[in-house]
């Protein structure tokens, strides 16, 4: 896969939403370097995590990953 293929779309949809890393990683009690890391695509968040992030910005899971 091409490094400018991005496997999801958090650090998007947190801007679409005014939210920042830093905000997320407070609400889901992690690191910023993690929230970072999904962000940057540098590592993926596991599928439970991926449907917790979708339940606190109140968003479909679908919306954070790209198909």
């Amino acid at each position: 896969m091409s490094k400018l293929n991005k496997f999801n779309r958090i650090k998007l949809v947190l801007v679409e939403n005014q939210k920042s890393n830093k905000w997320l990683a407070e609400k889901m009690s992690m690191s910023e370097t993690t929230v970072s890391n999904w962000c940057t695509n540098h590592r993926q968040p596991s599928l439970p995590t991926l449907f917790r992030i979708a339940s606190i910005l109140d968003i479909n899971p679908k919306n954070l990953i790209n198909a």
